[in-house]
């Protein structure tokens, strides 16, 4: 089985306005045939989908794309997507009950945020090749946004072992797993800015794994950061931008990403394989002349981390071993 998995979508603003003269795949530009040779789709939903809602008071940024454009999603088959980040608010509680209801009907699951407490927490659970994969997420950010028990919101969790939610969420990894065959962490975590890896993350992570989870997959940050195998687990710090409208810091390459593909066999991740992609107008694309400056990049932030990978010419990608 492969698990296709890439980092922030964006398909507001810029994005939304060119999906009003555009086909539904157009912000997936010519990496579809790479998402297609996955049994499974997940990505971390960067915005909200909902026709209307007032923007969030003091905010600086609102991500708002049309809900018609919940058949990008299809198009590019994503089956999973994590709620559990800083935008899914932007337009006030109503727009996000629109998205939940939407989603459901067009049977892309979610994860990470919900009409309350106990649904935000709740895993989503797919079953592909005869193996049960589970997807749980939570988010550092806005802490303003934690969902009540009987207020909708995101699965907040501050990134210290110390505090009670993090404990809860080990205790709900350990829970999850007992009855999935294999679990993928999402965590929307840290600053936006900065190739290095907080320190207080690489401990979370590593907790995360002793508890159950078989691969953190992290993102927030605008860049990518190194991955790390903890215990023959894959730990993505960042895995950047995928798809958005923002500006391109060149000393970041905040335009930068990675189609992550996973192969699990016998209920364990075998083979990770990192794909280099840019953002060019408003859409991913497969990184050509530049992939293997990409590639490099990410070979040196994985050394730093202890983790030796190998590019492959023939595929174009960069392998990260998981033994």
């Amino acid at each position: 089985m492969r698990i296709a998995l890439v980092g922030d979508v964006m398909l507001g603003r810029l994005v939304n306005d060119r999906l009003r003269r555009e086909r539904p795949a157009f912000p997936w530009g010519d990496v579809l045939p790479l998402l297609e040779q996955a049994d499974l789709r997940f990505a971390n939903l960067e915005c909200v989908l909902a026709d209307d809602g007032p923007p969030w008071p003091g905010k600086r940024f609102h991500f708002r794309s049309d809900r018609k454009n919940v058949a990008s999603l299809r198009a590019a088959g994503v089956d999973v997507v994590s709620l559990a980040n800083n935008h899914v608010l932007d337009h006030g509680a109503e727009a996000l009950r629109e998205m939940l209801l939407l989603l459901g009907e067009q049977g892309v699951l979610h994860t990470g945020a919900g009409a309350d407490a106990e649904a935000a927490r709740r895993p989503a659970v797919c079953t592909r090749a005869g193996t049960a994969v589970g997807f749980l997420a939570f988010t550092d950010n806005e802490p303003g946004w934690a969902a009540g028990p009987r207020s909708p919101g995101v699965h907040h969790v501050p990134v210290r072992l110390t505090d009670g939610r993090a404990r809860d969420l080990l205790q709900l990894v350990r829970q999850t797993r007992e009855r999935t065959d294999l679990l993928v962490v999402s965590a929307h975590w840290g600053p936006n800015w900065g190739a290095a890896v907080p320190r207080d993350h690489r401990a979370f992570a590593h907790a995360l794994v002793e508890a159950g989870a078989d691969v953190v997959f992290g993102h927030s940050a605008h860049v990518f950061r190194g991955v790390e195998v903890h215990r023959g687990r894959p730990v993505v710090y960042s895995a950047g931008d995928f798809v958005d409208d923002y500006a391109v810091r060149s000393d970041e390459r905040n335009d930068q990403s990675f189609v992550f593909l996973l192969d699990v066999r016998d209920g364990l991740p075998r083979r990770l394989c990192l794909h280099p992609t840019v953002i060019e107008d408003l859409r991913a694309r497969t990184a050509t002349v530049e992939a293997r400056t990409v590639a490099r990049r990410m070979e040196r932030l994985s050394a730093a981390l202890g983790t030796r990978c190998t590019w492959h010419d023939d595929e174009q990608c960069l392998d990260v071993p998981l033994s």
